[in-house]
């Protein structure tokens, strides 16, 4: 049974959030995602526990944007 990997690299969390890589650099670049620096050409890497902890935010901050933006209701016809 193959084991998932413990980091990412960024192309991977692109695909995982289906968004582009040049986002997912944003993203790290930021601060928004926490990931780290390796190696001597300091590639980045992103905790697969830190991107799920990403997704939980961000369900927490959509979910706090609908309940302060509900759908205005449509008169009746």
């Amino acid at each position: 049974m193959p084991v998932e990997p413990r980091f990412l690299l960024l192309s991977d969390v692109a695909a995982e959030l289906n968004v582009s890589d040049s986002q997912v650099y944003h993203m790290v670049r930021s601060g928004e995602l926490p990931a780290i620096k390796i190696g001597g050409r300091g590639q980045w890497r992103v905790e697969r526990a830190r991107l799920e902890e990403y997704i939980q935010l961000k369900y927490t901050e959509t979910a706090e944007w609908v309940r302060e933006n509900p759908l205005a209701e449509r008169d009746p016809e």
